[in-house]
């Protein structure tokens, strides 16, 4: 008798995977979840030893919000780990070196793909590490002055790292995507991005995370050189082979021999007029450029979840996404951030660029996005691969000038500059230099303004509420993808003309985001210790 109880539980061990559709306060308790799967699967709740959500995300398209949600459920026995896939990182301490040139997600991830695949990375990155641009960060709001090596956009966790930490990818390759989750939640980002439909570390928990990586390379017997720029690369019959570098701190000039793996940012535009100087190939790409568009967070839950309290105690601070067409250009809303701040994101004096980062528990007053126009290579005269990259240091500098020549932004309320009128007072906000009333309806470049207006009209009509005075308007955003891209073979990764250079990232144009620059950064690592090994 008692062998046949033992055989029947036996039977009775396995895991469920369940697709189920709750109300938010029942998704935000583990307890009710497995009541709702016990009453609803015809289970013994007796019987549920853990319930693992798989993923996770909101309905909110009606009046009655729902979660859909994704799950695991074990059934007379225990999950056998904590559902996060590990990388082992063995010891390259003696291995052949690859160059990494750039420490933001791309560079990140390239070299800790190195050292999975036994190859030793040397990463040079020209900022500061994540906690010492930490300060540098405080600076620009008491001084009002930027420091041109270490900045939103440079150092140690690239611009990812103090701007947002946002993991959400329209990638498709989402095997690859997996893998980057899971790198992250192994040096300590919650296990909730593996399941969430949008997921978010946070910027004040991805600084720990990246230090964590850095201390996997090194641990592993790679080098971490911070402080240290790239003057250029070492070419010797047409192979890169090296770069020069000098040590910020000292003046020292350094020497680092191997392949390289250039993954400098968005903004290194240093970089890429040495690269056109030196004849190496790279032709414009287009960008998006506008301004960050900052609402009242309470509005924007109120409109999102259709009800005049916001979001209540269980559903996170809302999100939207917006696009549209204006005179054959795309306007959309980029990188929003519920529950955020507004930063100044320039790197280097004479110019304003703003972004938008939010906290893990975005729990801040107010929600911004990005809100941009489409800019195309024709759409800016001339031949030059640097032409995009050019207008774009116009427009930066023109804002600076109106913003009166301080990180102070120049903004306008939401309806005034969709109505061409000035804002004589403007709302509260969270950019910490602070906001200065300015027309941007007539000094932005026409071509970004007038579609932009518009766009915002298309916007209001399609989401009561959202068009509103209690909005306002910061300019400029223009830093949301590289302006140039250097070319590379589809299939290599390599320079298209020279070998050994191995363009990586969002900086090279082949990537948009926290996410996708990580993909991008390990596939670039497995051709280049190919290429290594070969050698």
């Amino acid at each position: 008798m008692h062998f046949s109880i033992f055989y029947h539980y036996l039977c009775t061990i396995m895991i469920h995977e369940f697709q189920v559709r709750v109300l938010p306060q029942v998704a935000a308790s583990t307890s009710l979840i497995k009541d709702f799967v016990a009453r609803e699967k015809g289970l013994d709740v007796r019987t549920i030893k853990e319930v693992r959500v798989v993923k996770r995300s909101i309905d909110a398209r009606h009046r009655q919000i729902f979660v859909n949600l994704l799950l695991k459920v074990f059934v007379n026995e225990y999950p056998s780990d904590d559902g996060i896939r590990r990388v082992e990182y063995g010891d390259v301490s003696a291995a052949r070196s690859v160059v990494v040139v750039g420490e933001g997600p791309a560079g990140l991830f390239a070299a800790l793909r190195l050292v999975e695949l036994g190859v030793r990375p040397i990463v040079v990155e020209r900022g500061k590490d994540v906690r010492q641009r930490k300060l540098d960060l405080a600076q620009i709001t008491k001084t009002q002055k930027v420091d041109g090596e270490s900045n939103y956009c440079f150092g140690e966790g690239g611009a990812g790292a103090y701007s947002d930490g946002k993991l959400y990818t329209r990638s498709k390759k989402r095997g690859n995507v997996d893998k980057i989750l899971n790198v992250f939640c192994q040096h300590g980002a919650s296990a909730n991005i593996l399941c969430d439909a949008h997921p978010h570390i946070g910027t004040d928990k991805l600084p720990r995370v990246i230090e964590n990586m850095r201390n996997t390379i090194l641990k592993a017997g790679g080098e971490v050189h911070h402080e240290t720029k790239m003057t250029s690369l070492i070419i010797d019959s047409n192979e890169v082979v090296g770069i020069e570098a000098v040590d910020l701190t000292s003046g020292d000039e350094k020497v680092f021999r191997g392949p390289v793996i250039l993954a400098t940012g968005h903004s290194a535009r240093d970089v890429y007029e040495g690269l056109h100087n030196a004849n190496i190939e790279i032709e414009a790409k287009g960008i998006a450029v506008g301004a960050r568009l900052e609402h009242p967070s309470l509005l924007i839950d109120q409109i999102q979840y259709h009800n005049a309290n916001g979001r209540g105690k269980y559903l996170p601070a809302a999100e939207y996404s917006f696009v549209t067409q204006v005179e054959g250009r795309g306007v959309y809303s980029f990188c929003m951030c519920p529950g955020g701040f507004v930063i100044p994101a320039a790197t280097a004096s004479q110019q304003i660029v703003v972004n938008g980062m939010s906290p893990s528990n975005r729990g801040g007053q107010w929600s911004n996005s990005g809100m941009v126009v489409e800019i195309r290579p024709e759409d800016i005269e001339g031949d030059s691969p640097l032409k995009i990259m050019e207008w774009q240091k116009q427009v930066e500098r023109e804002c600076w000038q109106q913003g009166n020549m301080k990180q102070t932004a120049p903004a306008q309320r939401m309806v005034d500059f969709v109505n061409g009128k000035l804002s004589y007072d403007l709302p509260r906000s969270s950019y910490a230099p602070g906001l200065i009333s300015s027309p941007l309806h007539f000094w932005l470049p026409a071509n970004v303004s007038s579609r932009l207006r518009e766009g915002f009209r298309v916007f209001g009509r399609k989401s009561h509420g959202f068009l509103t005075n209690e909005a306002v308007v910061i300019a400029v955003e223009t830093r949301t993808s590289s302006p140039i891209r250097i070319l590379r073979d589809a299939e290599r990764l390599m320079h298209v003309s020279i070998s050994g250079l191995f363009p990586c990232g969002e900086g090279a144009g082949y990537a948009g985001g926290i996410v996708s620059a990580g993909v991008d950064g390990e596939r670039c690592a497995e051709m280049a210790a190919e290429y290594v090994n070969r050698q």
